[in-house]
């Protein structure tokens, strides 16, 4: 089967190239446009998210073999949760050459968290399919790449820090509350602000709330305790 140019061009940016393409065209082939000849890519995403699972389980206790499950699980969480994953798809673009029905295509599917994080995990089963597991490991780690070394400070949930600061000051826990929201309908930007009992505010922006509440405790963490 011939790859379009724009899925040969895809294999140079993840570094591999498929023995069997119709792999990487599943992965590919959101379940909007999935039908009985054209397998949609939800059982390779069932594969891939335990596929990437311990690849990231390994690599965390290969690079620190002192610490606990209790200091591994919130890196390990940090590595393997739906934003990342979606985060490296966009590194690589993967949303230009996914493959979506009209209606997904229509509310910005191929810039939704979910979709990209999805395929992602999507791609790394076809990967392993096509390769083997070291082939896989090496994709991954390098797509990873520095999200690996910063994984302390991603694994640190910023919400609860701000919490726990707070409660062990006797303020009540902090506020937050959406500034603004703008954008599309299928793509918004939340701008949420974080307040302390004591005046004390932060704002933070992201696509999705839940984000945008991190990214505003996070900037408030840094001005509170730096």
């Amino acid at each position: 089967m011939r790859l379009s140019h724009d899925l040969r061009a895809f294999q140079e940016r993840i570094g591999h190239v498929f023995a069997d393409p119709e792999l990487l065209i599943r992965a590919m082939t959101h379940s909007s446009l999935g039908s009985p000849t054209r397998p949609d890519n939800q059982r390779l995403e069932f594969l891939g998210d335990r596929v990437l699972g311990l690849v990231m389980a390994e690599a965390l206790m290969s690079e620190d073999r002192s610490a606990s499950e209790g200091q591994l699980a919130p890196r390990f969480n940090a590595l393997v949760r739906k934003e990342t994953c979606a985060d490296v798809a966009r590194q690589i673009d993967l949303g230009a050459v996914l493959k979506l029905g009209r209606s997904e295509q229509v509310t910005g599917g191929r810039r939704k968290e979910a979709l990209l994080g999805d395929a992602m995990e999507a791609l790394i089963a076809a990967i392993y399919r096509d390769a083997g597991l070291e082939v896989a490991r090496a994709v991954v780690l390098r797509l990873w790449g520095e999200r690996l070394d910063r994984v302390e400070e991603d694994a640190r949930d910023a919400k609860t820090t701000l919490q726990e600061w707070a409660q062990a000051r006797g303020m009540a826990p902090p506020r937050y509350e959406v500034v603004d929201r703008s954008g599309p309908d299928h793509a918004p930007v939340f701008r949420i602000r974080a307040r302390l009992e004591n005046g004390r505010a932060a704002e933070g922006e992201a696509t999705a709330k839940r984000a945008a509440e991190q990214a505003a405790a996070r900037a408030l963490l840094k001005e509170v305790d730096p």
